[in-house]
């Protein structure tokens, strides 16, 4: 097995064991908005905004890379 792979499920089962033993509710305010929801949600949105963020961002880095290169070849 992949040693990047072996971590990221293994970050993923602590992750969820985490989530599920925090299932209290919590108001979040963000600006004018309050919501109140299970900190098990507040949680997961969070891990999946920063990995969704990580992944964009990654791409972008990749794709300034790729295109300077091809600026110095001409």
């Amino acid at each position: 097995m992949n040693l990047k792979l072996a971590l990221t499920i293994m970050l993923l089962s602590l992750a969820l064991a985490f989530i599920s033993q925090n299932v209290a509710a919590v108001e979040i305010g963000f600006l004018l908005l309050k919501a109140s929801m299970s900190s098990t949600l507040t949680i997961f949105f969070a891990l999946i905004t920063g990995y969704l963020l990580g992944w964009v961002s990654h791409g972008y880095f990749l794709y300034r890379k790729s295109k300077a290169k091809y600026v110095y070849l001409r």
